[in-house]
């Protein structure tokens, strides 16, 4: 995967030259770049101005944009992502769908908003949330290790991250390891018995019970297997049945 990242400020960006990242880099599974579009403006290297029509603060300007994105190498046609507090919301889903895609460029915004003329280069326009930052490079950061984690072979085993929480559509089930016991606090037994039947029906037990207590509007989209539907099914008849007491 061929990643460009235009921004004011690519030495934000160090985070992504360790961990998994970093690995990613290093295994020739990744080519990430960075572009501070400030070099390609013209008039004094001014990347901002004042809006046309009067208002509060700056926006950045079209030509810097432009300009950076015309000198990428461009792979087929990328996907580019603009950072922007009113885009679609980024989530696990979205992800998995860049992973997929060979070339992709992220667009970091400052001060109060673009020209509105830079999203005639854009695909996609992508938010973390309802909140504002003071730019996109913390968003661009999130997304990238969000992403890249789900290239084969970067983290070794597909099910790594098959299992995550949100990549099945439920959230993880809990997870243990040594010692067994830990100041009075134990492993389930199940775990420790070694049949892969058992450990496998608790699992999915757990994620629907954690779902359900912690984020049950994940349910409400989520496609149960008949298996499933059962056993969330039981539990909440357990539910019903504690709290009736």
């Amino acid at each position: 995967m061929k990643i460009d990242i235009l921004t004011l400020f690519p030495e934000m960006f160090a985070p992504l030259e360790h961990s998994i990242v970093g690995k990613a880099k290093e295994k020739g599974l990744l080519d990430i770049n960075y572009y501070n579009f400030r070099e390609y403006a013209e008039k004094a290297r001014h990347v901002d101005d004042e809006p046309y029509g009067g208002g509060q603060g700056m926006l950045l300007r079209a030509q810097p944009i432009f300009d950076a994105f015309e000198a990428l190498e461009k792979i087929a046609e990328p996907r580019v992502i603009l950072l922007d507090p009113a885009g679609r919301t980024f989530d696990q889903a979205y992800a998995e769908e860049l992973a997929r895609v060979e070339h992709l460029v992220f667009i970091c915004g400052h001060y109060e908003g673009y020209d509105e003329r830079i999203k005639t280069l854009v695909t996609d326009e992508i938010s973390l949330g309802d909140f504002v930052l003071t730019g996109g490079e913390l968003a661009a950061m999130t997304m990238v290790d969000a992403t890249v984690r789900l290239i084969p072979e970067v983290l070794g085993k597909e099910a790594s991250h098959r299992d995550d929480s949100f990549s099945s559509g439920l959230l993880e089930f809990p997870q243990y390891t040594r010692p067994y016991d830990f100041r009075g606090m134990t492993v389930p037994d199940v775990l420790m018995s070694g049949h892969h039947e058992n450990i496998r029906k608790w699992r999915i037990e757990q994620s629907l019970r954690k779902t359900l207590a912690r984020r049950p509007d994940l349910l409400e989209k989520y496609e149960l297997t008949s298996e499933e539907a059962l056993l969330l099914e039981q539990i909440k008849e357990e539910e019903e049945t504690h709290d009736r007491h």
